[in-house]
């Protein structure tokens, strides 16, 4: 039965919300509203369960905890625990990704981004002409910076960083040691009994930052394009459109995309499409779903033959796997929700998982050996064939055509953007000094279905600043809630402000670009870095701000520390859970600006977000010198 009588979470994807509500299955849409009543101490971040006293929840009369602790230890020390568990989860991945490198040198395998080796190779200060050593030699030297004990400093970090953020950091003494014992120690730090200072506890925090930016986002995005091929600018569809029933369709959902990079090269292979030919497909065909999807789409130009395109983001994902038209879903990463178990089940899709990580009650867990990929390989094609011929036939199949866009910009990152400006940043910043571009804001991270519904506020504050004459670059599952209700296709300039739109016309850009998954928050890093060093200047007098309306999870949270460690002002549509600590909300939205600069700013409504966002970006204007601009109403 039909569930269009059900009480939902609202979408800013029309068209996903009525799907959803057409089907007989239930989702996240429907579970947020079972869960609308929230435990008030845990928004507050003040209960502590650490020990067998508690859980202790701190009131006005009951200040402290039974071991003495008060709401800022609690509030801290629960923060801090969230963004080591978020800073682990991607150093997780950029390890995964180092060692997937490092076997591509060992076996002699497939290069796709030569020049970014070369980049690497030459950053880091290895001296090698083969290739497939320099491959393993820019792996080794990762991996070895995560595994050092936390007293013997990173040594990348000074070879990757912007120069005046490294000086700031080194003042404050938040350089990184090995990122591994820096996560260790920060549970150690807040665990029982042991440090009870709010303001160390939040110091640590943009230690952790540091290492999850620079390793877990920005190295993880350069290992893979040696790897993967480096993104290219195109016109690609999005949408629930781009699944052909025809095909075998396998749903890919994670982070780590080089795990399966085999895999999707092995389903090119003539003999690979006769096997789907003779149970009756066309095909093999990828359907991205989370951010390794986005990723998908950004390196889109090198799998053509395979990648059926982006279909949605991570709470789409249960919709798209109730189309009946997905054969198989291949894990290695969150955002692998639990809620796709029963659907999967419902619908007799097999699901498989590469990493135990993100194992899944019902998913057969295949280890991934390095040593034997192409046999690897072809057990997911005996699955996924073995999937099709059960199910197909037996389940209806139901794709909503009219979802999504045929034409939407992607695969823009931080060399071809400049490359399409002529090799130069100074177009950008000329036109940023103009005012025909009054600055830029990075929207960024998540989706939650909390801040307003899916998508909802992430869409209407990029409406409102790109009405603003802000250009927005994108990354994350934000940039899938915006893609499939069309910010980044043909006719999206028109929402933009007079100055803006003449930009997009002339250069026949949107005003939203897609950089691609979460971790392509650090491409944004080192475009923000490059225009800094373009002007002579630090990150915080940038006209760049930062905002995550609608962030999910812990690594979220290190994504945010990383943006306060670079100096930029962050804004959040929901708080973290901080605001039952007076000191600890006092140091991130205040104080922190004598520190490095940046700040965390909290705002639920988008329009007047927008406007404080865009009086930040005209304060720095003017401290730079640019041409006066007036707020946009």
């Amino acid at each position: 039965m039909a569930c269009n009588t059900c009480k939902m979470c609202e979408s800013a994807d029309k068209k996903l919300e009525s799907f959803v509500a057409s089907k007989d299955v239930e989702t996240a849409f429907h579970r947020t509203e079972d869960q609308k009543v929230k435990c008030g101490f845990g928004l507050q971040g003040v209960c502590c369960r650490l020990c067998s006293n508690g859980p202790c929840r701190v009131t006005p009369k009951s200040p402290r905890g039974v071991c003495g602790a008060d709401a800022d230890t609690i509030v801290a020390r629960n923060f801090l625990r969230a963004v080591a568990s978020g800073a682990a989860c991607y150093l997780h991945v950029v390890e995964n990704t180092a060692k997937n490198l490092k076997n591509v040198g060992i076996t002699k395998g497939v290069i796709k981004g030569e020049k970014t080796l070369n980049q690497l190779a030459e950053m880091f200060g290895i001296e090698s002409d083969e290739k497939y050593d320099k491959c393993i030699k820019v792996a080794d030297k990762v991996i070895n910076d995560l595994y050092k004990s936390r007293d013997d400093k990173m040594e990348l970090v000074e070879k990757i960083a912007y120069a005046p953020r490294v000086k700031k950091w080194k003042e404050l003494g938040i350089m990184p040691g090995g990122a591994k014992s820096e996560v260790f120690d920060a549970i150690v730090k807040s665990s029982t009994n042991l440090n009870s200072d709010p303001v160390d506890m939040l110091v640590n925090c943009l230690n952790l930052g540091i290492s999850t930016g620079l390793y877990g986002l920005t190295l993880t995005n350069l290992l893979n394009d040696v790897m993967l091929g480096e993104p290219v600018i195109r016109m690609a569809p999005v949408g629930f459109n781009v699944i052909d029933p025809d095909y075998i369709n396998i749903m890919i959902t994670g982070h780590q995309h080089s795990t399966f990079a085999n895999f999707q090269d092995r389903l090119k292979d003539e003999d690979v499409i006769k096997l789907a030919q003779s149970v009756g497909a066309k095909g093999f065909k990828l359907v991205g779903c989370t951010c390794v999807g986005q990723d998908l789409q950004l390196r889109g130009e090198h799998y053509q033959e395979v990648f059926a395109g982006h279909a949605g983001n991570n709470f789409t994902s249960e919709a798209v796997l109730s189309t009946g038209a997905i054969d198989i879903v291949l894990s290695e990463f969150n955002c692998t929700i639990p809620g796709l178990e029963p659907i999967a089940d419902k619908y007799k899709v097999k699901m498989v998982c590469l990493d135990d990580v993100a194992k899944k009650a019902n998913a057969e867990y295949i280890e991934l050996d390095r040593s034997n990929l192409d046999e690897l390989s072809n057990s997911l094609i005996q699955k996924s064939l073995e999937s099709y011929k059960e199910r197909r036939g037996s389940v209806e199949i139901d794709i909503p055509k009219d979802h999504g866009f045929e034409q939407s910009l992607t695969g823009v990152s931080e060399k071809n953007l400049k490359a399409f400006l002529g090799d130069s940043w100074k177009p950008l910043i000329n036109l940023i000094a103009e005012g025909k571009i009054k600055g830029v804001a990075a929207v960024v991270g998540c989706s939650n279905m909390t801040a307003g519904g899916h998508d909802i506020n992430t869409v209407e504050l990029t409406k409102e600043l790109i009405k603003k004459d802000i250009i927005v670059l994108s990354a994350g599952c934000s940039t899938g809630g915006l893609e499939n209700v069309g910010l980044m296709s043909p006719g999206a300039e028109e929402l933009a402000g007079e100055n803006l739109k003449e930009v997009c016309k002339t250069l026949g850009i949107p005003p939203v670009l897609n950089f691609g998954p979460c971790l392509a928050i650090g491409r944004l890093e080192i475009v923000a870095t490059e225009l800094a060093a373009e002007l002579g200047i630090d990150l915080p007098q940038l006209p760049l701000v930062l905002s995550a309306p609608q962030w999910l999870e812990e690594q979220a949270l290190a994504d945010g520390a990383f943006g306060l460690a670079l100096g930029l002002p962050l804004h959040l549509a929901l708080p973290p859970f901080i605001t039952g600590g007076k000191l600890v909300t006092e140091v991130l939205t205040e104080k922190l600006k004598d520190l490095t600069g940046g700040h965390v700013i909290v705002n639920p409504d988008p329009k007047s977000s927008a406007d404080q966002l865009e009086q930040i970006i005209i304060d720095r204007r003017k401290n730079l010198g640019l041409k006066d601009v007036e707020c946009n109403a």
